[in-house]
């Protein structure tokens, strides 16, 4: 007689397996380093600190009326 299994522990291994191939796929594709992140960061802030010095009138300035 052939050993018994417990078919509900063999679908959840099956099952974990599977979301592990697939969280590792997504952990490549997606992934980013801590080093991508900080550089990114910091040319967004760059980014909005040149924008800001472009602005023709702060945002504290009275509207300009009309003369």
């Amino acid at each position: 007689m052939g050993e018994l299994i417990n078919l509900r522990e063999v679908r959840k291994r099956r099952d974990r397996a599977a979301r592990e191939v697939e969280a590792a796929a997504n952990r490549s594709r997606f992934g980013r380093t801590k080093a991508d992140r900080a550089k990114e960061d910091t040319a967004a802030e760059r980014a909005r600190h040149d924008l800001d010095g472009k602005r023709l009138e702060t945002p504290d300035d009275p509207p300009l009326e009309p003369a």
